[in-house]
């Protein structure tokens, strides 16, 4: 005779069958409960293993809905998702400086052409060929630099006597626009400014920057012997100047008046001064500035030091210099 409760008993495994099948029939009259219990299971597994490219705590890991399919299997429910290589490089973290805000320069690459430039940028052609002097017709070479604005339109090079409601009048372009993309302050413009002209169209009268002739002993070096360049010409009108070390004074190339200071995403601290002939001068990355705007400056006076704010290459104190513009006129440093 067999025990009742032994493992030869076949009622022992009825029982057991019997519970099993209670328990399938609770959980399908009640999804959720099901749903649930794989839910947190999913949760768990997912966060106790690292299935991003970047610091997993940066994320909130979340598993799909799940729900049921006739009631005898489950479905993964999940929105559509298109990953970019923008978007995926937010993900995993872009070291690359957000520089869309401002004109940058481009150098062109192998292959490249004026049309995937523009489409590349998200810019209209017009944009890229009124901003490089350029046609349709027109043919580029690798290496050579392109100046690409943030958005479609045109550059402006404030001249004397303008006004901001004349200039948005002139390219057929909203004056809020204008102001907002700026970052300007109402009509404060002044001469030297260059401005971004978002949607604006090349009036049919072309507007050229007037380019004053300058002797060669007008500027003095705008910082201590031995006067090193480490950067030739590049945007806009610019030379660099370093002699491997930050903090060396920055003296004004010729007397003027303090037109403007402040901070730029690319320029960092900044000191702009106009001079009596109409030339505007800019010094970029600054780590200190000692002059305010109104204030007149005389030749060779410390205006401020080196440094390496905004954003240079490389970053930090290795890549510490002066950014100098000359705007109105040819950069006399230029080779």
């Amino acid at each position: 005779m067999i025990p009742k409760g032994s493992s030869k008993d076949p009622f022992f495994y009825v029982g057991i069958i019997s519970i099993i099948l209670f328990l399938i029939l609770v959980f399908l009259s009640k999804p959720e409960i099901l749903e649930k219990t794989l839910t947190a299971k999913l949760n768990s597994s997912i966060t106790s293993q690292n299935l991003f490219l970047g610091s997993g705590e940066s994320f909130l890991v979340e598993s799909p809905n799940l729900f049921f399919v006739q009631k005898n299997s489950l479905r993964a429910a999940s929105p559509p998702l298109t990953v970019t290589p923008k978007v995926l490089g937010s993900l995993i973290g872009d070291s690359r400086p957000e520089v869309r805000g401002e004109i940058i320069e481009y150098s062109v690459q192998s292959g490249d052409s004026l049309w995937n430039i523009a489409a590349d940028f998200e810019i209209s052609l017009d944009t890229l060929l009124w901003a490089n002097d350029l046609n349709k017709n027109s043919k580029i070479l690798p290496g050579q630099k392109l100046i690409i604005l943030p958005v479609s339109g045109v550059v402006h090079h404030v001249q004397k006597g303008e006004s901001l409601s004349e200039i948005a009048q002139d390219y057929k372009a909203e004056f809020d626009k204008i102001i907002s993309l700026n970052e300007l302050s109402g009509e404060d413009i002044f001469i030297g400014d260059i401005l971004i002209i978002p949607d604006g169209v090349m009036p049919s009268r072309s507007y050229t920057v007037a380019q004053i002739p300058v002797a060669s002993s007008y500027f003095i070096c705008p910082i201590p012997s031995p006067c090193r360049i480490t950067q030739g010409l590049h945007w806009y009108n610019a030379i660099d100047f370093s002699n491997g070390k930050c903090g060396e004074p920055i003296y004004a190339v010729a007397g003027g008046l303090v037109q403007k200071t402040g901070y730029g995403r690319i320029s960092g601290n900044f000191i702009r001064i106009e001079h009596p002939n109409g030339i505007v001068t800019v010094y970029g990355h600054l780590s200190k500035i000692l002059v305010s705007p109104g204030q007149n400056v005389l030749q060779g006076d410390k205006i401020g030091y080196t440094g390496y704010s905004g954003y240079t290459i490389p970053a930090g104190p290795a890549g510490c210099h002066l950014h100098f513009e000359v705007r109105g006129a040819r950069n006399p440093f230029a080779k």
